[in-house]
């Protein structure tokens, strides 16, 4: 990706996206789960190694952050590279670079 292009313009949507305008006018969507699940910090890589390497799936219980649907509580540049993105399931601790937004995100669709 090139360093030229950079957000324009950060928008939630009414259908639990994340929406992101760029600078070379792109705009991509990134509905909150993909982006969770997508989180680079190194305990969510450790928990979707450990998670594939598991014959079976186990009983698990939600906390009440957990099981409620998932949202966006904020999101602050770090840097001029990436954002830290906070999830309403107390999850705050990954760093998106900028190329792995632009990697993840869906194209939006014409209005």
């Amino acid at each position: 990706m090139s360093e030229d292009i950079q957000p324009t313009q950060l928008k939630l949507t009414e259908n639990a996206e994340l929406q992101i305008e760029w600078s070379d006018g792109r705009t991509l969507l990134y509905p909150f789960g993909k982006l969770r699940n997508a989180c680079p910090c190194a305990s969510c890589r450790e928990k979707n190694k450990a998670e594939g390497e598991k014959p079976a799936k186990k009983m698990m219980i939600l906390s009440a952050s957990e099981a409620a649907p998932l949202r966006i509580l904020s999101m602050r540049p770090v840097g001029n590279y990436a954002y830290n993105i906070a999830f309403s399931d107390d999850h705050s601790s990954g760093i998106f670079t900028l190329e792995l937004l632009r990697s993840i995100g869906q194209e939006a669709k014409s209005t």
